[in-house]
């Protein structure tokens, strides 16, 4: 976040209670008119709003003007409800990305997310008008995301090739199959958490927004 931006903690209502969130607004608008909502990776795993990764995203937001909401799942830390297999942790990012669009009127909405999150983002645009998708570590083969419709929008992928978590030729083979197809980033000697590549990660971001 910029220096003159702040960062606040929200309770947003979500379809079975609340659902705790942070705003990062960096407080300057940017050119395109956009705010973020990030998903965080899985639930029963430890994925929590505060995952390095979902930070690292929400940064790069920020970095290019954009205020993000990261949140965090119904039945993560101090949300409310229990895991739904995807399902309900879709109509959560819903819900927040309807806060989204009271707060910014008139803004379109980035999804992104980071495996599991990866996937609600993806389900995300199926609930309403995304204008653009950022998918780190996407797991391919499992939560269905074969069987969702392939989003017409600009779409990064970033994947790292030493990733011991999702297969990074399953993540290429599935990329290569979309029409259209998004644009993918296969960073080398990267695995799934992007331990000591945080920097890149956040810089392949920004250059995409801002040059995509």
């Amino acid at each position: 976040m910029s220096p003159a931006g702040r960062s606040r903690r929200l309770e947003i209502e979500g379809p079975v209670g609340v659902l705790e969130t942070i705003l990062d607004d960096p407080g300057a608008a940017d050119e395109g008119g956009s705010y973020a909502v990030v998903c965080h990776p899985h639930p029963l795993f430890g994925g929590t709003m505060d995952n390095k990764v979902v930070v690292t995203l929400a940064r790069a937001m920020n970095l290019c003007g954009i205020p993000s909401l990261r949140f965090n799942y119904r039945g993560v830390m101090g949300s409310a409800g229990s895991y739904d297999e995807g399902r309900g942790e879709s109509a959560d990012a819903d819900a927040v990305a309807a806060w989204g669009a009271d707060r910014f009127p008139g803004r379109r909405l980035i999804a992104a997310g980071f495996s599991f999150g990866a996937a609600v983002a993806l389900r995300l645009n199926g609930l309403r008008s995304v204008s653009r998708l950022i998918m780190v570590a996407p797991p391919v083969q499992r939560f269905g995301l074969g069987e969702l419709p392939t989003p017409a929008i600009p779409w990064l992928i970033v994947q790292g090739d030493a990733d011991d978590v999702v297969d990074v030729l399953a993540v290429a083979d599935w990329a290569n199959a979309l029409v259209p197809k998004p644009r993918l980033i296969v960073m080398p000697g990267v695995g799934h958490f992007f331990h000591g590549h945080l920097n890149e990660l956040r810089e392949a971001v920004v250059n995409e927004i801002r040059n995509g």
